[in-house]
């Protein structure tokens, strides 16, 4: 089965820091994977992952301010969007830090292997936000001891 696609015209929304595509109804009725999908953003053939919410009664896809730096865009210019459902979980890129500490406990491992993809992306995404070295090794230690005692959080 091909993957369910839609392209459409229209202008980025928002302002210089909260920017967003709105999504015609229409295009979410022809993705036909309900009404937050999961999506693959072809936008001015820069393409990222996302998914589309609902505010304000109307569907969005969030461009974030590194998709508005790598692609150039901003807000009220005009775009070119293809949506194209994603039907694989979104792939988790494990820092070489964490996945040394992961590999030197194979129950540690194993644990994290088995946490879902957002769970597993929380994680990284702390580890990843720490400013100073001394404190990514902390958080790093940190996830580990709650993996070691079975926790997700």
């Amino acid at each position: 089965m091909a993957k369910q696609s839609t392209t459409f015209e229209t202008v980025l929304s928002g302002s210089a820091t909260k920017t967003g595509i709105v999504v015609p109804p229409e295009a979410i009725t022809e993705l036909g994977a309900g009404k937050r999908p999961p999506v693959h953003v072809d936008v001015n053939g820069y393409e990222y992952r996302s998914t589309v919410a609902v505010m304000g009664g109307q569907y969005l896809v969030g461009v974030n301010a590194d998709v508005r730096a790598a692609s150039g865009l901003q807000a009220g210019d005009a775009v070119r969007v293809t949506l194209t459902v994603a039907d694989t979980p979104r792939e988790v890129v494990i820092p070489d830090d964490l996945a040394a500490r992961l590999s030197e406990d194979e129950p540690v491992r194993l644990f994290f292997s088995a946490l879902s993809n957002s769970l597993q992306r929380y994680h990284i995404d702390t580890i990843n936000a720490a400013r100073t070295p001394e404190t990514r090794q902390r958080r790093i230690d940190k996830a580990v001891a709650l993996f070691r005692e079975g926790r997700k959080r």
